[in-house]
């Protein structure tokens, strides 16, 4: 499996934020969220919920299930390139494996 840098959806919306030329904080007043909050999602240090992808999509259009799907995708992602994950995986086959 070759790895990848997984991409956060909350780089889309940022893209498309600058695209359309609204401001972070401009966009966080209208939708009626925290312009931290936004910032945090934006930049990839915070998740995309069902609902903040729900708002989005009708902000701006953009599919919720798409964000929703990016986000899971960037979650397994990052779990599974942690390195203590890969070591508990590891020797959870063993064990099932000798239990078959």
């Amino acid at each position: 499996m070759t790895p990848f840098e997984p991409t956060h959806p909350g780089e889309i919306v940022k893209e498309e934020l600058e695209y359309r030329g609204i401001s972070q904080k401009h966009f966080a007043q209208v939708v009626g969220v925290s312009y931290t909050m936004l910032n945090d999602i934006l930049n990839g240090k915070r998740p995309i919920s069902a609902d903040f992808a729900l708002m989005f999509e009708a902000a701006m259009g953009i599919s919720a299930e798409m964000l929703v799907r990016m986000q899971t995708r960037y979650n397994l992602q990052i779990a599974r390139s942690k390195k203590e994950n890969i070591a508990r995986w590891e020797n959870l086959r063993k064990t099932c494996a000798a239990l078959l």
